[in-house]
C-alpha cells in the first residue's frame, strides 16, 4: 500500500504537465474571457445579457435576451401600436458591441406572438448606435417589422380583428428612431422617444391605402419599480388608390397610456389604455372601421420564469 502511495505522484505526472501546458493554451484563455463579464455591459430591467468577448483596447460584445410583456415593450418601441388583449409576450435578441467607453452598437431581432400562437408572428429588425454618458444617454437607429409570407392577421376574438396601428391589413414597416434618458438618481429617470416611418398594407385592404405616413413619440419615468408613459402617434395616408372615398390629407392620431409595477418576484403588473384619446373618423368597413381606434384598458401580468 506504502509503494503504490509513493508511486502515485508517477502516475499523476502526465495529467499534472497537460494542466500546465493547457495554461498556455489559447482556447484555455479563451474560456476564461468569456467567464470574465465586460465592465461596460449592465443589465437594465427583466432579461439576461451574456459577454461574449472583450479585447485588451476596452471593445466588447454581448449577447442580450429578453421575454417582455407587450405593454412594457412599447414603452420601448413606441413606432408600433399592438392591442394588449390581442397579442400575449415579445421576444428579443440583440448582439451589442462596445465601441468605446460610452459608445455600442447593436443589432436586434424581435417576435410578436399573439395570444392563441396560432396567427402570424410579427418579426422586427433593427441596427443602431448608443451614446452613453453616465447620467444621459442618446440611440439612433433604423427598424423593420414584417409578417412572413405576407399572411392577413385572422380574427382572435369575436368581433374583434387584431392589428398593427388598428390596421387588419398591415404587411410590413420601417422607421427610424431616436431614443434617450436623462437620469436623475441611481433610481429613477425620464426617457424620451420619436420615430418617423411608412406603413405599408397588404393589397386589396378595405381602405383602399396602399401606404401611410406615420409619426411617433414617447414619454416616460421610473422611480424605482413603478414607470409610467405616454404614446402619441399620427397616421397619414401616403398615396390613395383609385376609388378611396377621402382625400389623402387625412389623418388619424391617437394616445395611449400606461403604469408598470415590477413586483419583488421578477413578476410584472402593467395598467393602463390604449387610445385614450383619438381623433380622425376611421373608415366604415364590413368588419368595423378602420383604422380601429377604440379605447382598450387592460390589466397585464407577466411572471419571469
Amino acid at each position: 500500500m506504502r509503494r503504490w502511495l509513493l508511486s502515485l505522484p508517477l502516475l499523476l505526472m502526465p495529467f499534472i504537465a497537460a494542466g500546465q501546458s493547457a495554461a498556455n493554451d489559447p482556447y484555455d484563455m479563451a474560456g476564461q474571457m468569456l467567464m470574465q463579464q465586460p465592465d461596460q455591459v449592465a443589465q437594465f430591467g427583466p432579461g439576461a445579457t451574456v459577454p461574449l468577448w472583450r479585447g485588451a483596447d476596452g471593445r466588447w460584445l454581448a449577447l442580450k435576451a429578453d421575454n417582455d410583456t407587450l405593454a412594457a415593450a412599447q414603452r420601448a418601441d413606441a413606432p408600433l401600436q399592438f392591442r394588449a388583449v390581442d397579442a400575449a409576450t415579445v421576444l428579443s435578441s440583440q448582439v451589442q458591441y462596445g465601441l468605446g467607453p460610452n459608445l455600442q452598437a447593436h443589432a436586434g431581432v424581435t417576435e410578436h406572438n399573439w395570444a392563441n400562437n396560432q396567427a402570424p408572428r410579427i418579426i422586427g429588425t433593427e441596427v443602431g448606435a448608443t451614446y452613453d454618458a453616465g447620467r444621459y444617454s442618446l440611440g439612433l437607429s433604423v427598424g423593420s417589422d414584417t409578417i412572413p409570407n405576407g399572411a392577413t392577421l385572422p380574427r382572435l376574438l369575436p368581433g374583434a380583428i387584431p392589428g398593427v396601428n388598428g390596421l387588419s391589413g398591415f404587411d410590413s414597416s420601417t422607421q427610424v428612431n431616436a431614443r434617450g434618458r436623462l437620469a436623475l438618481d441611481s433610481k429613477s429617470g425620464i426617457d424620451l422617444g420619436a420615430s418617423v416611418g411608412r406603413v405599408r398594407l397588404l393589397p386589396g385592404n378595405l381602405m383602399g391605402v396602399s401606404t401611410l405616413d406615420q409619426k411617433a413619440v414617447s414619454f416616460g419615468v421610473d422611480r424605482g419599480p413603478l414607470s409610467g408613459s405616454i404614446v402619441g402617434r399620427v397616421m397619414q395616408p401616403d398615396t390613395a388608390m383609385p376609388g378611396a372615398a377621402y382625400s389623402p390629407d387625412r389623418r388619424w392620431s391617437s394616445i395611449d397610456l400606461g403604469v408598470t409595477w415590477r413586483l419583488p418576484w421578477q413578476g410584472q403588473l402593467s395598467i393602463g389604455a390604449q387610445n385614450v384619446w383619438s381623433s380622425g373618423n376611421a373608415i366604415n368597413t364590413p368588419t368595423g372601421p378602420e383604422p380601429d381606434q377604440s379605447r382598450t384598458p387592460y390589466v397585464q401580468y407577466h411572471q419571469d420564469l
